[in-house]
């Protein structure tokens, strides 16, 4: 099955070009500082945080299915996007070195960016740390020619609001009017994770005005309820659901 398409309004920002230098080989006894510059080589920066901007695609293409990182091998409808949402440790590759990662990255037509962990109790400061490299490593994606979907995450108020910082850090680097995508996978087992998915997700809507969210995981009527009209929600099970559907 074919991926659906949309076009955008006419005007978009485009997709971004390939080609930048590759990451230069650290020199041994050198201390790797972690946030390499190399993926953000040309961007733009959102906010007083400078988180990279990810472009949004020029046109709007929503996708058959969602296949997390360690599952692509098995994936078989060419539709599929690849995505991040599990274990970090299953997609720590991508993180550290995007760029060797050709081989995987051309199997799909498009990808979800990673989706690193924003758990309520990490300190904001990590929350942001990690949305920064959820955009650096997307934007270096669309660089190398990848259509890149953002995935947008939140944890606590301080990431969706302007509590802590001055913007809801959540939503820096993410296209506005455009498609995004969220993760509800492990994410919405309590009242208390509902309440805290409801409210960030209320935010993105207000904030990003997307066009289309893909929704990877459930869609339970207590966070969604009263948003379906703004945007157009489109679900995908998680792996372990989708295969069992197969059965």
């Amino acid at each position: 099955m074919a991926p659906h398409i949309l076009e955008p309004p006419p005007g978009g920002p485009g997709d971004g070009s390939a080609g930048i230098s590759r990451r230069r080989k650290s020199m041994s006894g050198v201390i790797d500082d972690g946030f390499h510059p190399e993926l953000v080589e040309g961007a733009e920066f959102d906010g007083a945080l400078k988180i990279p901007v990810v472009p949004a695609p020029k046109r709007i293409i929503v996708p058959t299915g969602l296949v997390p990182w360690s599952k692509v091998p098995y994936a078989k409808d060419p539709g599929d996007f690849g995505c991040f949402y599990e274990k970090d440790l299953e997609f720590r590759e991508v993180l550290l070195d995007i760029d060797g990662q050709r081989e995987v990255l051309d199997s799909r037509p498009g990808w979800i960016t990673p989706d690193a962990s924003l758990y309520r109790n990490m300190p904001p400061v990590l929350q942001a740390v990690n949305v920064y490299m959820n955009r650096a490593v997307g934007y270096r994606m669309s660089r190398l020619g990848y259509y890149v979907v953002v995935n947008v995450r939140w944890g606590d108020e301080s990431t969706y609001t302007d509590a802590v910082f001055p913007e809801p850090v959540a939503f820096l680097g993410a296209p506005k009017d455009s498609i995004v995508s969220i993760g509800t996978y492990g994410c919405s087992k309590t009242r208390r994770d509902k309440c805290y998915l409801r409210e960030g997700l209320e935010a993105m809507l207000d904030y990003l005005t997307p066009q289309v969210v893909l929704v990877y995981g459930a869609m339970p009527g207590y966070v969604f309820d009263g948003l379906r009209s703004r945007t157009e929600f489109v679900g995908y099970p998680d792996w372990t659901k989708r295969m069992r559907g197969r059965g």
